[in-house]
């Protein structure tokens, strides 16, 4: 029978290792497409911010830059929308399973029903909206609903819940 010096050495051990291995971050969620930014080099500037309700404010995607050339398909698709929106480009690309990719300001190469494949060009960065110079607005939508494009690169850890008290 081990000694409970044993035991409690064996339990701090593991509990050790436990703590200091890396927390795994999720790839996408199940059925996302394959996606990437649609733009070479770019970085977030930006990043999401969820409203509270459906008409609060927040940020419904992510402003990424600098973007210094072709505007890509962040994943396989065919092309929903290619065209104005108010005073900038827009091109929203539907990837099938309830996932749609907007990209904007924009000026489009490409029109709707064009397929395109992930890193095919569909523009170039163009000005409009509320992105700074030479930054592209990504959104992402599940089902008509936004969510932050980063889970789409296994970005975003999962929230883990902290014991209180």
């Amino acid at each position: 029978m081990p000694s409970i010096r044993r035991v409690t050495l064996a339990l701090v051990a593991a509990a050790t290792l436990v703590l200091l291995t890396p927390l795994r971050v999720d790839a996408a969620p199940d059925g996302a497409p394959d996606w990437r930014l649609p733009a070479e080099g770019a970085s977030v500037v930006a990043p999401f911010e969820a409203p509270a309700h459906d008409y609060g404010a927040g940020h419904r995607g992510i402003d990424i830059g600098p973007v210094a050339g072709p505007v890509v398909a962040p994943a396989a698709g065919v092309v929903a929308f290619a065209g104005t929106v108010v005073d900038r480009g827009v091109v929203t690309i539907d990837h099938g399973g309830g996932w749609v990719t907007s990209v904007e300001p924009i000026a489009p190469s490409v029109a709707v029903g064009d397929a395109v494949e992930a890193g095919d060009p569909i523009g170039t960065v163009s000005t409009g909206g509320h992105a700074p110079a030479g930054t592209l607005h990504v959104g992402v939508r599940l089902d008509g609903e936004y969510v932050n494009p980063l889970l789409l690169l296994g970005r975003v850890p999962r929230a883990i819940l902290l014991p209180c008290c």
